[in-house]
């Protein structure tokens, strides 16, 4: 693995960690780090940071996973509203039988039936399927 994947995968567990620190792990100085950092980040390699949510945050939300078809000519407006939706976390585009994978998360079951609702009712959307997540196995 090359020190910028390993200093990528680093990053991806922990964003905050300090120069300093990184530098340590990846047994380089920390101008080097900073710089490989800066190059990475101009380079759109590094698109930017985020927040991950702690497991005790997660635990108090239900999410799912819900595959919609869309009418066709529809993908466009119903991708825009689906993304305005604050519930749905992550949204994908795939081949097979669905055409898009939302992940929604909510504060209770009846809150992710409300937010699926809210999903079938938008015009473009022919039909869903939803699977409720019981447990993440694996996140990187």
């Amino acid at each position: 693995m090359s020190k910028d994947e390993e200093l990528l995968s680093l990053l991806a567990e922990n964003a905050r960690l300090p120069i300093a620190e990184l530098a340590r792990r990846l047994n380089l100085s920390r101008t080097t780090v900073q710089a490989r950092i800066e190059r990475l980040e101009r380079t759109k390699v590094i698109a930017g940071y985020t927040l991950r949510r702690g497991a005790l945050a997660e635990k108090a939300v239900v999410k799912g996973h819900v595959l919609i078809t869309v009418k066709p000519k529809s993908a466009a407006r119903t991708i825009a509203e689906l993304s305005a939706m604050h519930q749905v976390r992550t949204l994908h585009s795939v081949s097979g039988e669905f055409d898009l994978i939302a992940t929604v998360a909510a504060e209770s079951v009846e809150a992710l039936d409300r937010v699926i609702d809210a999903i079938v009712e938008l015009d473009g959307v022919e039909r869903t399927q939803t699977s409720v997540i019981l447990a993440t196995k694996v996140e990187r």
